[in-house]
């Protein structure tokens, strides 16, 4: 890709990386809720919760950002390629 194409998908890649934040941070609440009966995933210093509860809560948060993220990467790739004709990466 040239480095005008690179230039102008950076809007898109920075839009999809915040929304892919809120995206993900709402389903590791919802799931965190569903599993725990908390509202909030605890942090590494939350003392009122053990070793292995705050790290499965931050394996689920970096899986689904993860996911969430790739997904809507691609999701913008797809859509500046329909719009340009070119594809951001590579």
């Amino acid at each position: 890709m040239t480095r005008g194409g690179k230039i102008a998908y950076k809007p898109v890649g920075m839009v999809g990386g915040v929304l892919a934040g809120a995206v993900s941070g709402f389903l590791v609440r919802k799931t965190w809720a569903a599993i725990s009966g908390e509202e909030e995933t605890p942090g590494a210093l939350r003392l009122d919760h053990g070793f292995a509860e705050v790290v499965l809560a931050a394996a689920l948060q970096g899986a689904v950002f993860a996911a969430t993220s790739t997904a809507i990467n691609r999701l913008g790739a797809l859509g500046f390629r329909r719009a340009t004709g070119v594809w951001p990466g590579d």
